[in-house]
């Protein structure tokens, strides 16, 4: 057998792939930080998305760790985007606890565990730009307002069940908030009654029989007690392992257990709303979040029933609800939109 002539060198290197040119778009930066993930999102002047990047949050890793992923997420999803970095017009942050906007501070995210955290300086520091610092329900109900489910009303009441309970009120283009601090804590309502894990006897916090963690936790008892056996088998019972789409799943399965859960659940949320509307009257409420999102004839039904139960019948008959339009894109487009609004 004749050996192969072996192929000549061409004498000519091979050219470098050219790098991409990268776009001089005006962009902004919408951020969701969020319990379970954080997600950074390039905007352009109409909200379209042109890239973005998203990591775990693992708050039990401690703050610093977090604004090192905060941080490599942006880079992250410019990079995506192929924008120039130098036409970052400014970074709007939603975050899962009580902040203040006047200075740009995350004061307290109880469930990750990270106070006083200067959102603001940071950003302004690495990225050079304007920074907005909102709470992230705030964030999500005024991104459906401007652009989504709310648009069009004179006051809109948004409720995101999640990690924990949210909530954000705007009324005639504002956000409620304090003079220098978020509001709208509706999750941190006090309830007579109490568990083992309340931090005051005789009192239950409305989102330990609301959120989706309540819930988990609530399913979790049930795997152990053979009370959900497919939801057990999927998940071990593990708090982790429970999300939206294991909670809908059980709720499906018609099992007794996930039935009567749900149900007290909702309409514990139907009283926690029912405060609001006799307080506020709002025109609209718009429900949104993981929960909602794997049960929304539920929610919107069930709810509605709850509030119409507990909240003073003239202003409850003027409610309207539906159901948030933005998705997951809903803090980043808010805290945006918040942003380039508040210029105007």
């Amino acid at each position: 057998m004749s050996a192969k002539k072996a192929s000549k060198p061409s004498g000519k290197p091979k050219s470098a792939k050219a790098p991409q040119k990268l776009k001089n778009t005006p962009f902004w930066i919408g951020f969701d930080l969020g319990g379970t993930k954080m997600m950074a999102s390039v905007l352009d002047a109409n909200y379209n998305v042109l890239g973005s990047a998203r990591k775990s949050t693992n708050g039990s890793e401690g703050a610093a760790k977090g604004r090192g992923k905060i941080s490599k997420a942006i880079h992250e999803a410019i990079a995506e985007a192929g924008v120039n970095p130098k036409s970052i017009q400014g970074i709007g942050i939603g975050c899962p606890g009580l902040v203040n906007p006047e200075r740009g501070i995350l004061i307290h995210a109880p469930n990750l565990g990270w106070t006083n955290m200067a959102l603001r300086r940071l950003l302004q520091n690495e990225f050079k730009c304007p920074v907005t610092v909102l709470n992230d329900v705030d964030a999500g109900t005024y991104g459906e307002y401007a652009l989504g489910a709310g648009k069009g009303a004179r006051s809109l009441l948004g409720v995101f069940p999640g990690t924990g309970v949210g909530a954000g009120f705007v009324y005639n283009g504002q956000l409620v908030m304090g003079r220098a601090i978020s509001a709208m804590e509706l999750g941190n309502l006090p309830l007579p009654g109490t568990h083992i894990g309340s931090p005051v006897f005789g009192t239950v916090m409305l989102e330990d029989l609301t959120s989706r963690l309540a819930l988990a936790s609530q399913a979790g008892l049930a795997c152990y007690r053979g009370q959900l056996p497919d939801l057990d088998k999927k998940t071990q019972g593990a708090l982790r392992n429970i999300r939206s789409k294991a909670l809908s799943a059980a709720f499906h399965s018609g099992e007794e257990a996930a039935m009567v859960m749900f149900r007290n659940s909702i309409r514990y949320l139907g009283m926690g709303v029912a405060y609001v509307v006799n307080l506020l009257a709002p025109d609209r409420i718009t429900l949104g979040g993981g929960l909602v999102e794997e049960l929304p004839n539920l929610y919107l039904n069930l709810l509605k029933e709850e509030v119409d139960r507990y909240a003073i019948p003239e202003l409850a008959k003027g409610v309207r609800y539906n159901l948030a339009k933005l998705g997951g894109q809903a803090v980043a487009v808010g805290t945006v939109a918040w942003m380039r609004n508040e210029k105007k």
